[in-house]
């Protein structure tokens, strides 16, 4: 088991690091040095970031082997340098990141094939190993969406997604109230917010079987939903004003249609994709033109999760193998979403669909602790973050890997961040319609 365990670690921060090169070998040197966003670091602050991050924990933490490059600690320490400040910084040039990286990643899996996968908490089951593999996969999804903000011809080519083919879905699912299993202490790579496993109660809901569409939005600004205070929150509408935002990140209109602007292609909005690059006030505002709210983490969870047949929680919507192509659109493969309603065979056992890949999807929640949480192996990867700030998102985008995504993995940003891949999905209270149905009697009747 240990060693299929250490084989398994190898292939995962193998497969990181070619994802990890493909993503910085797509653009020239200057390209790779230039800011294409004062929101994002350029891309060679990222590549060296992954290999800083690499040294400090599997280097030095876990093998104590001496310091690679501990001159460059200060640099890639994400806290101590805001993005818009990095391009001033003295960053390693691209080659002089590639060989750091070489170097670090072959100390690396030399501590792998001799570290004992048990013991402290940092090494039982891998877990320092598969946090770096998470971390590594978390900056290529964060590289991408700085590939979407450059300016110049494509560089990133992939097939689209199959067509669907859905045939007709209900447009909501019912999610009976009561109680469920939100997180986990099982899964031995997830992440200190993910833990531990609580028990959660919701009342009874209804969700939107797939994501919000591009079409659907479209009926949203057809309608003024860009212009009317009333679908605002005070703060969103505020910031509606101050951002001058019309449409959703990389959208414009041409004529009486929409066109967008994806990695260098300008193609038309196809209406039946997700939306994505819409800000938690923009997903907000829409949720309340159509009469709905957004849901909240503990509603997203529960209805990717619960299986009402048994009452556990899964690890993904489908069960507990691991995400494959056939159930999910992950790991960067297409480039965009799918089309709503794809991969029935990845639907929760309520029918929900494309709850993990495609958009990272908007919660009403703030980011929070759960009862009981710790912080682990450091408190700035979760702790420093919680509070009203930020806003969770679930589920993965196609972007994300399947290292980095499971049914309890939890995202966060604030609320007006557009250049991530993130859409969202409806949710509205169900009780009154339960009552309606308890006032009736099985004829149908009105008692």
């Amino acid at each position: 088991m240990t060693e299929a365990l250490r084989e398994r670690l190898a292939q995962d921060l193998i497969r990181s690091r070619r994802r990890t090169e493909a993503l910085t070998a797509a653009v020239d040197e200057p390209d790779l040095v230039r800011q294409h966003s004062p929101l994002m670091s350029p891309l060679v602050w990222d590549y060296a970031h992954i290999g800083n991050q690499e040294e400090l924990w599997l280097v030095r933490d876990v093998g104590r082997r001496k310091p690679v490059r501990a001159d460059l600690d200060d640099l890639y320490d994400a806290f101590k340098h805001a993005r818009s400040d990095r391009p001033a910084l003295p960053l390693l040039s691209p080659s002089e990141a590639r060989d750091y990286l070489g170097t670090v990643r072959a100390t690396v899996l030399d501590v792998l094939a001799v570290t004992p996968l048990e013991g402290s908490r940092l090494v039982t089951d891998g877990f320092a190993f598969a946090m770096l593999v998470q971390h590594e996969q978390q900056h290529d999804e964060t590289m991408l969406a700085t590939h979407q903000l450059r300016v110049g011809e494509p560089v990133l080519h992939a097939p689209p997604p199959a067509p669907a083919g859905v045939g007709t879905l209900p447009a909501e699912v019912l999610v009976p109230g009561g109680e469920f299993t939100m997180g986990t202490d099982l899964d031995p790579w997830a992440l200190d917010n993910e833990r531990p496993a609580h028990i959660r109660c919701t009342g009874a809901y209804w969700i939107d079987t797939v994501p919000v569409s591009n079409g659907a939005f479209q009926q949203f600004i057809s309608d003024g939903g860009y212009d009317d205070p009333r679908w605002w929150s005070p703060p969103g509408w505020a910031h509606r004003l101050e951002a001058g935002l019309e449409a959703p990140l990389f959208w414009r209109r041409e004529g009486t249609g929409w066109w967008r602007r994806r990695f260098g292609v300008d193609e038309p909005v196809p209406a039946d994709e997700p939306v994505q690059h819409v800000g938690w006030y923009e997903a907000e505002a829409y949720a309340r033109w159509v009469g709905k709210r957004l849901p909240t983490e503990a509603e997203w969870e529960k209805a990717a999760r619960w299986d009402p047949a048994t009452g556990r929680s899964r690890r993904y919507p489908w069960g507990d193998a691991e995400p494959s192509p056939e159930v999910t659109n992950l790991g960067g493969t297409h480039l965009q979403p799918a089309a709503v309603g794809s991969y029935p065979g990845g639907a929760s056992p309520l029918g929900v669909r494309q709850l993990i890949g495609d958009v990272w999807e908007w919660t009403s929640s703030d980011f929070a602790p759960y009862p009981g949480f710790e912080a682990f192996p450091y408190r700035e990867y979760s702790e420093v973050f919680f509070g009203r700030d930020y806003k969770v998102l679930r589920g993965g985008s196609w972007a994300a890997d399947r290292s980095a995504v499971r049914g309890t993995f939890r995202n966060w940003d604030y609320p007006i961040r557009r250049q991530i891949f993130s859409g969202f999905r409806c949710a509205r209270d169900a009780q009154a319609d339960l009552d309606s149905l308890v006032d009736t009697d099985s004829k149908g009747n009105a008692q």
